[in-house]
């Protein structure tokens, strides 16, 4: 997981260790946030990785 984060996010090691730590713990984490078509596609890119993922629509 942290490597994907890394791959598609650009995140530094310690930043996606701590999201994945996040996941693992409290069973998610915001590892992207902008307009609603970029959020499918990074939806689907993770999908593509096999990880589980959604977006919601801030409030």
């Amino acid at each position: 997981m942290t490597y994907v984060f890394q791959k598609l996010f650009g995140y530094d090691e310690p930043t996606a260790t701590k999201l994945m730590l996040q996941v693992h713990h409290e069973g998610r984490a915001i590892v992207s946030s902008g307009a609603k078509e970029r959020m499918e596609s990074d939806t689907s890119r993770l999908h593509a990785y096999g990880l589980w993922a959604s977006y919601q629509r801030d409030s």
